[in-house]
């Protein structure tokens, strides 16, 4: 990261969408954390707890295509104050009135989601402002919001121990409150954003294999770090009878490695390309993951998923050095679009976990199969990798590295 890259954007926006995001997914992740302590009290199951941790990721993911429309037709500011007006109102409701069951939980989740879709506000927000050589870095530095899920893992569970589950949605309003000034304040939109397109310029999109691959790319490597995250507390819980804070703690390094690993992996791919990256990513994840899946020990198993968080947070910015190359106009609608299939991803991981921890006793299977999935992308990646180096990631049509 040199000079040149702070002299090409707008710093401040850049660090809002940063501190916006990074708020949002505190949020979005919350359920998470205190799932233990909500599966005893509304007395879930392994498959019910599983489905609640995964709600808010997959009304995230739907969501993003809602807001990634919404950014293109009233600009990616505007998007992210109604998007965080939405998450108070829904914290302060179930602080206020309780969340006394299963399905009350599951309907927190889904507004939740709201807070999951700030991917396809912050994203376009910096994206707009910086250059193609430059693109990794920026989406590296704004996407590094991830690690608002670190703050959950880490404070939760604690917070509930000490004063209640329920009043930890009343206290998350006091960041969220300051992520909305700060926001409102610094943030700014690009002067040049592509004009707003029509339905059918948006469903076009979707014509192009490109977007298919990219959604594949993100489902996993996205999709594998939320997936897990929200899964993790419960596994450890499970695995090694950790209680709450001590699962948290746990956590929050996986999470932690994961989230600081995207702007790096930003970095990385605007050096040595985004194809080159990714590549490594989903070799490294796949091992990881097998060896978490069969470790004895605890120490071990953490390890393994610090790992394996490391690589799929690279991989999240290596997907998002790429996108831009490709679809520059598009990237509004695109990077709804693709967000959503990352947390399709996560959903369906997180559910599944739960799923295989209910019918078969444990974890291992749910794993492997993810590790082929890990396999199978790396694959898919090989395959389009020569056509995209010699398209619309050749030397004659950008300045990046493909």
């Amino acid at each position: 990261m040199n000079k040149s890259f702070w002299q090409s954007g707008h710093t401040p926006t850049l660090l809002a969408s940063f501190f916006y995001f990074d708020l949002s997914f505190m949020v979005w992740y919350l359920l998470g954390p205190l799932a233990v302590l909500m599966a005893a009290d509304l007395a879930l199951t392994a498959q019910q707890r599983g489905l609640m941790v995964a709600t808010p990721t997959l009304a995230g993911a739907l969501l993003r295509i809602v807001f990634g429309v919404l950014v293109d037709k009233i600009g990616p500011k505007r998007s992210g104050l109604i998007a965080q007006l939405i998450v108070i109102g829904a914290l302060a409701a179930a602080w206020l009135i309780g969340v006394n069951s299963f399905e009350a939980a599951l309907l927190l989740g889904l507004f939740l989601g709201v807070a999951g879709a700030a991917f396809a506000v912050a994203l376009p927000l910096a994206s707009r402002w910086y250059p193609p050589e430059h693109q990794g870095t920026a989406l590296g530095i704004a996407g590094a919001g991830n690690s608002g899920t670190v703050f959950a893992a880490l404070f939760a569970p604690g917070l509930a121990l000490a004063y209640g589950w329920q009043n930890v949605f009343g206290l998350a309003l006091i960041p969220l409150g300051l992520a909305f000034l700060v926001f409102a304040v610094a943030a700014k939109d690009a002067p040049n954003a592509p004009p707003p397109k029509s339905l059918s310029q948006y469903l076009s999109v979707l014509s192009d294999p490109d977007a298919w691959w990219f959604m594949a790319f993100y489902c996993l490597t996205f999709g594998g770090f939320i997936g897990l995250a929200s899964s993790l507390p419960g596994y450890f819980h499970d695995q090694f009878g950790m209680g709450p804070v001590q699962a948290g703690y746990a956590t929050a390094a996986c999470v932690l490695a994961g989230s600081m690993m995207r702007p790096m992996g930003g970095v990385l791919a605007d050096r040595v390309g985004g194809i080159k990256s990714l590549l490594a990513v989903y070799g490294v994840a796949a091992l990881a993951i097998v060896g978490a899946s069969v470790a004895g020990g605890a120490a071990a198993t953490i390890a393994l998923f610090i790992v394996a968080m490391l690589a799929l947070g690279a991989g999240n910015g290596s997907v998002f050095q790429l996108v831009p190359q490709r679809f520059a106009r598009e990237i509004g609608v695109m990077t709804g679009v693709i967000g959503m299939a990352g947390g399709v991803g996560g959903f369906l991981l997180a559910a599944g976990l739960g799923v295989v921890k209910q019918h078969t006793g444990g974890y291992t299977l749910g794993l492997a199969l993810f590790a082929v999935l890990l396999l199978s992308g790396w694959i898919g990646l090989s395959k389009v990798k020569r056509r995209w180096r010699t398209t619309w990631g050749s030397s004659e049509l950008t300045s990046a590295r493909v």
